[in-house]
């Protein structure tokens, strides 16, 4: 039997989201395989990450209270009302792709391995998109995981009479000096001061939530507004959303890249959108019109057929392609025809298609029964 996701979290079902973001942030720091080096800790640590991915999402929380059962990854399309994020195309310093990095980086932030740098990075993903949610807009909310603000200090990493002061150990520079006696004389270096992590400060009674950081790992969800026209791989910037800085310096970007998706009969070129329609040989010769659907909701595009039409024959119909980004002008649709050759023909038909060509001069073949064509082999 599966575990219970508000047991593995060590919450009551009744829990709040705060309180679900701090038991999971207040676990995860125990048995992150950066910390934690029993040979269970990284089974364990994604154990716990699934149920936060659930949790944590206030739709598949409802699907789980109802049913039971996991309703799938956190940040997937679908019923639950996210958009498609594509974390291949996170970047960002270390790159981030997931809660386990994310922790990766604020336990780095602890000392050690950080730098003097205090601003947030940027970071990016990928969002998918239909060409009718490019054709019109689209608002799309998308769930991703970031070092963001700490709630309970405000991002300052202060806790109670809580303050900040010059470092000790390197007097406010960040960087710490050490002397080596060689044969060759003394050689001097430097490094990064592993008690301020680079900063030049410390903090005096740091926020215990934080650990005096000013930042947290999280789940963030955020409306990305996609503007009408866009073209595959544009980018859009949100200010503020990307990896949170220390003890309150700005953060960093989260860059979106739009990727569209292939359209089951438009192909895009630019502004201008290729389909194809098939018409009748009649149609064809004769001239007609067809109607087809457009890219825009329930709107319906005529198409002239002009006498004689060829196959492969390309008609333009003007303002009926894609809306060109940021204004009210549309692009063309080109409709390519394919003629459509009837396989089987009546007998009245037939006759009237060996009038037409007898009138047009033309030859060819008769049909010959089957009886006919057997005669014919053995003659």
């Amino acid at each position: 039997m599966a575990k219970d996701l508000y047991e593995i979290l060590g919450v009551s079902r009744n829990a709040t989201d705060d309180e679900i973001k701090k038991a999971f942030r207040k676990q995860a720091r125990k048995l992150h395989p950066d910390v934690n080096k029993s040979p269970n800790a990284e089974e364990e640590f994604k154990e716990l990450n699934e149920a936060y991915d659930v949790l944590s999402d206030p739709n598949k929380r409802a699907y789980y209270d109802r049913t039971g059962s996991t309703p799938g990854a956190a940040g997937g399309s679908g019923p639950y009302g996210t958009g498609y994020v594509d974390f291949g195309d996170i970047f960002g310093g270390g790159g981030f792709g997931g809660m386990g990095d994310i922790f990766s980086s604020f336990f780095s932030g602890m000392g050690g391995g950080a730098t003097a740098r205090r601003e947030g990075r940027d970071m990016g993903v990928g969002l998918r998109l239909t060409l009718e949610e490019v054709a019109t807009g689209a608002k799309k909310e998308i769930v991703y995981d970031r070092l963001a603000p700490c709630p309970d200090c405000d991002g300052k990493g202060l806790g109670e009479g809580g303050r900040e002061v010059t470092c000790p150990e390197c007097s406010g520079t960040g960087r710490v000096y050490s002397v080596q006696h060689t044969f060759l004389g003394d050689m001097r270096t430097t490094s990064t001061c592993s008690r301020c992590g680079g900063t030049g400060h410390t903090i005096e009674n740091p926020c215990p939530e934080c650990e005096g950081q000013g930042r947290v790992p999280d789940r963030q969800r955020v409306t990305v507004e996609v503007p009408a026209g866009i073209r595959d791989s544009q980018q859009l910037r949100i200010t503020g959303f990307g990896e949170a800085g220390l003890r309150g310096a700005a953060s960093g970007n989260l860059i979106v890249t739009c990727r569209i998706q292939p359209h089951d009969f438009f192909e895009r070129e630019g502004d201008n959108l290729h389909g194809m329609a098939k018409v009748s040989m009649t149609q064809a010769a004769l001239g007609s019109e067809i109607v087809i659907d457009g890219i825009m909701p329930d709107e319906k595009v005529t198409v002239r057929i002009p006498e004689g039409c060829q196959n492969d024959q390309v008609i333009r119909v003007k303002g009926k392609g894609m809306p060109k980004f940021r204004s009210d002008l549309r692009g063309d649709l080109f409709v390519h025809v394919d003629v459509m050759i009837p396989k089987k023909l009546t007998k009245s038909q037939r006759e009237l298609l060996e009038r037409l060509a007898e009138d047009l001069g033309e030859e060819y073949t008769q049909a010959r029964s089957p009886l006919e064509r057997l005669r014919d082999a053995f003659n």
